[in-house]
């Protein structure tokens, strides 16, 4: 879906605390011990890495992106490595954490230097959290990749279900003071990407809309917004 230029208001940086867990409970109580967000507000920085793998609309950038987020709020400096990134930086000892998202899809290039990263990060004690589309014996990388992918926690992901996108959408919808009614709920949730970001994406777009257009986010007002893409 196309951007239009309106003005909208900034969408929140992805947040823990902001992730519907769903069946994916284990995995966001993990990573908040790990940033100090857990019940007790203890940390736990084990240097064991830990991958995330599911389908795509899982949730698995979110989470990557929500630590990297809570982690520069404490004041760290992060590694980020994915296939965009055609020429990755050196391993830096700066960083208290790297993270690697969507391993599956690297280059040898952006392999070696992933592999280069968990090498350093165990010399220096530095955590990696990864993220794929595959468990790690599925992956079609180098082995000694792979393999360093997998040898620490492993959780896998699954895709929230419609009830649980349709709590995300009221959650969000709540946060920005908009009303969406079940019909208008209904209708997207039957039409668009069942991906948690591009959900996302869709709502601040129907925000920035209604604002410009000073009308209630209703179907009529979804389908002027989508003729004028």
């Amino acid at each position: 879906m196309k951007q239009i230029a309106l003005d909208i208001a900034i969408t929140p940086p992805p947040a823990l605390a902001s992730f519907l867990p769903g069946p994916n409970a284990a995995a966001l109580d993990h990573l908040k011990l790990w940033v100090g967000e857990g019940r007790s507000g203890a940390t736990l920085r084990s240097p064991v890495p830990t991958y995330l793998w599911g389908e795509s609309a899982s949730g698995k950038s979110y989470l990557l992106k929500a630590v990297r987020e809570a982690l520069r709020d404490q004041g760290g400096e992060v590694g980020w490595l994915d296939p965009t990134i055609h020429e990755p930086p050196e391993f830096n000892p700066h960083w208290v954490a790297v993270m690697l998202d969507n391993v599956q899809a690297y280059s040898a290039v952006q392999q070696h230097a992933a592999f280069n990263y968990f090498v350093n990060a165990q010399t220096e004690q530095r955590w990696i959290l990864a993220a794929g589309t595959l468990p790690p014996a599925d992956l079609q990388l180098r082995d000694d990749l792979r393999t360093r992918l997998g040898w620490g926690h492993v959780f896998a992901l699954q895709v929230l279900t419609e009830a649980e996108r349709r709590a995300v959408l009221r959650q969000e919808a709540d946060a920005r003071g908009i009303f969406l009614g079940d019909d208008v709920m209904d209708f997207i949730l039957a039409r668009f990407s069942r991906d948690l970001n591009s959900l996302m994406q869709l709502l601040q777009q129907l925000d920035g809309y209604s604002l410009a257009t000073k009308r209630a986010i209703t179907i009529p007002l979804v389908k002027s917004m989508l003729e004028s893409l």
